[in-house]
């Protein structure tokens, strides 16, 4: 599992709209800074600049946010990615990834959040570093294993929460391959909602009831933070 705990939260209030294109936004910032500044050569930019779009965020808003990430005009920042490991409540390993221009702020404030674990175990050797594109089909019934034959994926496995009449999946590359599946993926008719490197557990943690719901809690809590950009958790 790598964000899935999340996907049974869905209900997204006004606060939390604003902070999600807040991250939009800094990940265009990165993407930008990362490679060139123009969405057409740029894979990573073109997706951030799709999920933008998805989340109503402004044509504006987006041109800035991409000449501040590629050191154009005087408000440019230098956002870096800051990973952070260690152990959530009832020994649920979990990575953070922070997109943060000052790490000497970003460090203490998630260790002063992560009081219910252990911040800084090493817990990075129990995932695999692997690319994830979530894509979903306009047919039902669409076969996800054929579909990731075909795409040149991994693995792939049931996304969360589809509407009636779609088939959603999420798909594991190798990192190096990533982007080409999503360009097969979009080839053979599905839409490609996210394309990013990330991580999935080796040996998940099953939990229910109030071990679980301690778990999402604590998990809820960190990502709720303004520098953290996307959590991974070894949870069933």
């Amino acid at each position: 599992m790598g964000r899935q705990w999340l996907h049974s939260k869905r209900e997204v209030t006004a606060n939390r709209r604003a902070q999600i294109t807040s991250k939009l936004v800094r990940e265009i910032m990165v993407a930008a800074k990362m490679g060139v500044p123009d969405p057409a050569m740029n894979p990573r930019l073109a997706l951030a600049v799709e999920q933008a779009r998805k989340q109503s965020v402004s044509n504006d808003v987006i041109k800035r946010a991409i000449a501040k990430g590629s050191g154009q005009g005087d408000d440019a920042v230098n956002y870096e990615l800051v990973t952070y490991e260690g152990m959530g409540p009832h020994n649920v390993p979990v990575i953070v990834e922070c997109m943060t221009e000052n790490r000497n702020r970003t460090a203490p404030d998630l260790r002063s959040m992560w009081k219910d674990g252990q911040f800084g175990s090493k817990v990075a050797f129990l995932f695999d570093h692997v690319g994830i594109v979530e894509a979903t089909h306009p047919q039902a019934g669409k076969d996800r294993d054929e579909a990731a034959i075909e795409a040149g994926a991994q693995d792939v496995e049931e996304l969360e929460h589809m509407p009636e009449g779609q088939t959603g999946a999420r798909f594991f590359t190798d990192r190096t391959d990533m982007y080409q599946v999503a360009d097969a993926l979009r080839a053979a008719g599905w839409v490609v909602a996210t394309a990013e490197l990330g991580y999935r557990a080796k040996d998940p943690v099953a939990l229910a009831g109030e071990a679980r719901a301690a778990v999402e809690a604590f998990l809820e809590r960190i990502d709720g933070h303004d520098d953290v950009h996307r959590v991974y958790a070894a949870l069933k």
